[in-house]
């Protein structure tokens, strides 16, 4: 049992001495922002002529891509492909938009899958803070959505995501979100409140999950529009707690992940799982969260099912990242580490660039 009091407010600026705090205050204020700047954009007429859309990125700078794909994969009339490699795929050409995602600009698979790509036929965005990327496309008068927000890459999701879905919305390859993203802001705006360091630990479900995941090897399960969800929790908690994490999607996850919960004991007896669902996924899918907890509780394996906030899918998604990105953050003082740096990526990078 860690003995961090989540609900002394010293503890905040001792463990976190960078202020990642501040980032999950600002979640709501940074997804409307994204919203309305995105309509400001100034696209060409044909950059909807489209008939596919790469993304080209990393981590962080990827996951707004991959979230806006799962929430609008059933009413999007152009598939949507991610691409997390040095070169871009074979397929595009003339009618392909091609988005570059890069906070910082830097990012060595990014640069090399873009570069060639410069003087080819695609249609062309870059999503970036400067850098390279900025650069090459400024130079080129390719348009630049700017991420004005100082940051480590994993706290600007608010901002690709919702970005992503304002120009899919402004180049008409998907119908109006506007209501959806008043909906979801006004929710997150509530519900921050009630997850945020002022909200005493007996009442803040943040906190209670963080306690709960101490300590644990966390898998986290979702289906639709959720299952990015889920991942994003994962890559939260591996990146924030500097803990082990996992992510499956539901109806796969009951073709294979429920046959491994035997061995080793030692995982299945320190392990928990988080099931994140909502009323409105298939109703086939509902029955295997039903089912796959009673297979759960014969292996001994602790679970819990988070039940998602909000009409949309959009308030759906953003209400379990905002809990999502909280938790992680609560395990990280409890672990007393700074949830800001990520070490290893770090150590990583430096090394590669030795070679």
């Amino acid at each position: 049992m860690s003995k961090t009091n989540l609900d002394d407010i010293s503890n905040y600026t001792k463990l976190d001495p960078s202020d990642m705090l501040r980032h999950l205050h600002d979640i709501p204020t940074l997804c409307s922002y994204a919203w309305e700047q995105a309509q400001l954009l100034k696209l060409p007429d044909n950059y909807g002529d489209v008939n596919k859309v790469v993304v080209l990125g990393m981590g962080g700078s990827a996951i707004g891509c991959d979230l806006l794909s799962s929430l609008v994969i059933n009413e999007c009339r152009v598939p949507i492909f991610i691409s997390r490699a040095y070169t871009a795929p074979a397929f595009l050409d003339d009618n392909t938009l091609v988005i570059a995602s890069s906070y910082s600009g830097t990012t060595e698979e990014t640069l090399s899958a873009f570069k060639p790509l410069i003087n080819s036929g695609c249609k062309k965005i870059v999503l970036t803070s400067g850098g390279q990327l900025a650069t090459l496309a400024k130079e080129r008068n390719i348009p630049v959505f700017m991420l004005n927000y100082q940051s480590p890459p994993r706290a600007t999701l608010p901002l690709s995501f919702l970005a992503l879905l304002g120009i899919f919305c402004q180049l008409g390859l998907l119908d109006d979100k506007r209501a959806d993203v008043a909906e979801a802001c006004n929710m997150l705006q509530e519900y921050s409140q009630q997850l945020n360091e002022n909200a005493p630990e007996a009442n803040n479900q943040a906190k209670q999950l963080a306690r709960l995941l101490y300590n644990k090897m966390t898998i986290i399960y979702g289906a639709e529009h959720l299952s990015e969800v889920a991942r994003r929790w994962h890559l939260q908690i591996n990146e924030n707690a500097k803990a082990w994490a996992s992510s499956a999607a539901f109806p796969e996850l009951n073709h294979n992940a429920t046959t491994g919960y035997e061995f080793p004991t030692e995982v299945s007896l320190n392990a928990h799982v988080i099931m994140l669902r909502c009323s409105n996924l298939h109703p086939r899918v509902l029955l295997r969260y039903d089912i796959t907890g009673r297979i759960l509780d014969k292996a001994g394996i602790k679970h819990t099912i988070l039940d998602a906030k909000g009409q949309s899918k959009l308030a759906q998604m953003l209400s379990l990242i905002l809990l999502g990105d909280y938790v992680s953050y609560y395990l990280a003082l409890l672990y007393g580490i700074d949830p800001y740096p990520i070490k290893a990526v770090e150590y990583l990078r430096a090394e590669l660039t030795k070679m």
